[in-house]
């Protein structure tokens, strides 16, 4: 009994790892900056080549707004993953506030506000001189409806929004505490900040996020923060998991190389 005990503590106390055979990729929020997009493609591809695993690439949501080249970043993912991998696309709050907008375009104020309009702009749709009016927000949404491309809008509607991969949750901006990972709502996995940063419990699986940018990745024992800002820090952050490593690679990042973090001991039941 008490060797049996003690494997089972053992167990509780590993660290968090994914399935054998396999290696994941997962990007940052990237908010129109398709070139720091095509460069990190480019390191991901690089360094796929080192290993046989089954590749997997997640994009943690936010692909839209603030960048200059929203329609470019949607045209790049629409195109497929790098060779070889699979690709799982998550919803973020910026994507889910322009399906919004093209249901009900009085949401346009807010989501100009939130870097909408660079959005707007990379789809050829230009604000008029009745700005701010309800008026304009309908030619707006008109506008952008006519020119949102049906495989750019299908995309949009079909974004995933959460994926487990061993002791691994995939969200693009976390979990609400206490609440179990089957039953979160959509609006706290792409929404939610404060509760969940502040929060020092574990959820069942180590949270993977964006989201809440900081000017590099943020490991806790309980989650992950990979959104280091690139609209803003011309940063964009991706983080490699195989096996239970942890790794980062990172376009822009100050080192320009791989970062690497020791994980901490932590239950994953």
């Amino acid at each position: 009994m008490i060797r049996l005990f003690t494997r089972r503590a053992e167990v509780r106390r590993r660290p968090a790892s994914i399935p054998a055979g396999m290696r994941v990729y997962v990007i940052g929020d990237i908010h129109g900056c398709v070139d720091l997009l095509s460069d990190l493609h480019e390191r991901i591809v690089e360094d796929a080549r080192s290993s046989r695993s089954e590749k997997r690439i997640i994009y943690l949501g936010d692909y839209i707004d603030r960048g200059l080249s929203s329609r470019e970043v949607m045209e790049t993912l629409l195109a497929g993953a790098p060779a070889g991998m699979k690709a799982t696309h998550l919803l973020g709050n910026h994507e889910a506030m322009l399906l919004e907008f093209l249901r009900d375009s009085s949401i346009g104020p807010e989501w100009i506000a939130y870097g909408g309009l660079a959005t707007l702009l990379s789809y050829g749709v230009e604000r008029n001189k009745e700005r701010g009016t309800a008026e304009e927000m309908l030619c707006l949404q008109r506008d952008l409806n006519e020119k949102l491309p049906t495989n750019h809008k299908r995309f949009l509607e079909n974004l995933s929004e959460q994926l487990v991969i061993g002791d691994y949750f995939f969200a693009h901006a976390g979990v609400r505490p206490g609440i179990p990972l089957d039953q979160q709502k959509v609006a706290d996995l792409i929404w939610i900040r404060e509760e969940f940063l502040r929060s020092e419990d574990f959820h069942g699986k180590i949270i993977v996020h964006g989201h809440s940018y900081k000017t590099e990745p943020e490991v806790r024992p309980n989650r992950i923060g990979i959104d280091t800002g690139a609209y803003a820090t011309g940063l964009l952050t991706c983080l490699v998991l195989e096996g239970a490593s942890r790794r980062f690679l990172s376009k822009g990042f100050p080192s320009r190389g791989v970062r690497l973090f020791p994980q901490p001991r932590q239950s994953v039941n």
